[in-house]
């Protein structure tokens, strides 16, 4: 599997492919579609942090790489547009496709083009949503450093695996809690029938060194950014508080599609959902039993196999947490990538048949996930100015946005603070105003002391308006903000006066009180 020469021919024409790819996605639909909710969340971030602020004290966050990382390169590129921000996430998007190719280019001595080409169609069906392209490219970076590991489990590979597993850490600590379970997974794999290999104490001391190391610019933003440990572990406090990592959803198992209530291209798509759900932990099981049947046996094996399978069940988690095809998407690649290495030393027919089955069916379910297809099917996209650029976004989100646009000109015209919540961060970054509240994205019951603390922000923020979206998260009327910040509810209640609304009953507008 490894060449003597980095770069390689099929280093540089995966490089090409991943390139193409990534690239002919952007142009399609780059500048199509907008998503007050996630990507918003991603995009205020990435403009507080180019003006200074701090992820997880000053404001509600994802861990703070992807944010260092995004602002770092809009600075360069001297823009904090939308569209500047999708040029970063597709940067690391094409970084994510790369490695993944490369992983199934070199699975046989020579892969077909088209065999590649195919696997990529498979893989970029996946990468989905836009926002969320981290996470997803951040699960294909492990699979390549574990692969890197068992190549050559040398102590020096040891340490850069770790240094990688700290790093993605600083994505996402979701993800570095996976890597560390993938690593301890190879790490005994590599045990088993042990040869002559550096001992074992040694091989995990330089391991959790580099990840010491990888992890350093967080440990070091505690020690040194004042606020930033306490705000850090807050969030973590509050994770074991909740007792879960998302809001979860049933499971969509595929023997509950109704096929008599539903069209029948929807009904077999969620077939499909429910059949990729358990195929997740499936691969995961089997894939583990096979690697360390033939490292038993003696018997040669993939590097990418072992470590898609020692992946495949800690990132099925990420999709049980909560079971939509969002979160499906950003845990699929270790089996995707394991399934499609696996096929690329098959026979001709066997390869062919089951890869395009595979593809297949990834494209018939995520298709209607991807902006450019909404809008070309939907025929009703408009276009709208944001941040500089001319986008391409149903007629619901324009019309959020004319709201905005309208309640910032006559109730905050000289850039005053203004309040949305619970679901919408992405107003602040679109008016380019800073939000009043740490709590962005106020999707969960919080503590009254919390409360308080909020409620004292907004007083010093003198916001000028405020839209409450009143609406049920996933039907669950317990979820509405009135239920999950009763305190701030009611201060909104007390100290501003509700306007008229047409444009949807569920927002409620309210506008500061004369004097307040």
């Amino acid at each position: 599997m490894p060449r003597s020469t980095v770069f390689d021919r099929d280093f540089l024409r995966t490089m090409a492919l991943a390139i193409f790819v990534v690239t002919a996605l952007f142009i399609w639909q780059g500048s199509t579609g907008f998503n007050l909710w996630d990507e918003g969340f991603l995009w205020y971030g990435a403009q507080r942090v180019m003006l200074g602020e701090v992820p997880v004290r000053d404001f509600m966050s994802y861990d703070p790489g992807r944010y260092y990382w995004s602002a770092a390169l809009m600075n360069l590129w001297g823009s904090n547009s939308i569209m500047t921000l999708r040029g970063v996430v597709a940067i690391f998007q094409g970084m994510g496709l790369f490695v993944g190719l490369l992983l199934i280019a070199r699975a046989t001595k020579k892969q077909s083009f088209l065999y590649l080409l195919l696997s990529a169609v498979t893989l970029a069906a996946w990468m989905l949503p836009r926002h969320k392209l981290f996470d997803i490219s951040l699960s294909i970076f492990l699979i390549g450093v574990l692969t890197f590991l068992v190549q050559n489990p040398s102590i020096s590979r040891y340490f850069v695996t770790g240094l990688c597993v700290g790093l993605v850490a600083t994505f996402g600590r979701n993800h570095g809690v996976y890597a560390v379970a993938g690593s301890l997974a190879v790490m005994y794999w590599l045990s088993i029938k042990r040869t002559e290999r550096p001992e074992l104490f040694k091989c995990f001391s330089s391991w959790a060194l580099g990840v010491a190391t990888g992890y350093a610019p967080i440990l070091i933003m505690a020690l040194l950014v004042p606020g930033f440990a306490i705000g850090f572990w807050d969030t973590i406090r509050f994770m074991f508080e909740m007792k879960a990592t998302n809001i979860p959803l049933p499971i969509p198992w595929p023997w509950r599609v109704n096929f008599n209530s539903i069209p029948h291209g929807d009904a077999v798509r969620g077939v499909l959902i429910g059949l990729f759900f358990i195929a997740a932990v499936v691969f995961g099981v089997l894939a583990i039993a096979w690697v360390v049947w033939q490292k038993v046996h003696a018997k040669q094996v993939s590097p990418a196999l072992v470590a898609a399978a020692s992946l495949a069940l800690p990132y099925a988690h990420y999709a049980y947490s909560r079971a939509d095809v969002g979160h499906l998407a950003l845990e699929i690649f270790p089996l995707l990538v394991g399934c499609l290495v696996l096929l690329a030393a098959q026979p001709a027919k066997i390869k062919w048949s089951l890869a395009l089955i595979l593809c297949t069916a990834s494209l018939w379910v995520t298709h209607v996930s991807h902006p450019g297809w909404q809008c070309l099917i939907s025929k009703q996209c408009v276009d709208v100015e944001i941040s500089g650029n001319i986008l391409q976004v149903d007629a619901g989100t324009a019309n959020d946005i004319g709201l905005l646009r309208t309640l910032s000109q006559q109730y905050a015209p000289d850039g005053q603070a203004f309040i949305t919540t619970p679901f919408w961060p992405g107003a602040y970054a679109l008016l380019e105003r800073k939000s009043p509240m740490w709590e962005i994205y106020a999707l969960l019951p919080v503590s009254q002391s919390f409360e308080r603390a909020e409620i004292d922000r907004i007083r010093k923020a003198k916001p000028a308006f405020a839209l409450v979206y009143d609406l049920p998260l996933d039907g669950r009327d317990e979820l509405r903000f009135k239920n999950t910040h009763p305190l701030t509810q009611q201060y909104i209640l007390d100290n501003f006066e509700p306007l008229q609304n047409l444009s949807n009953p569920a927002y409620q507008i309210f506008k500061a009180k004369v004097g307040d």
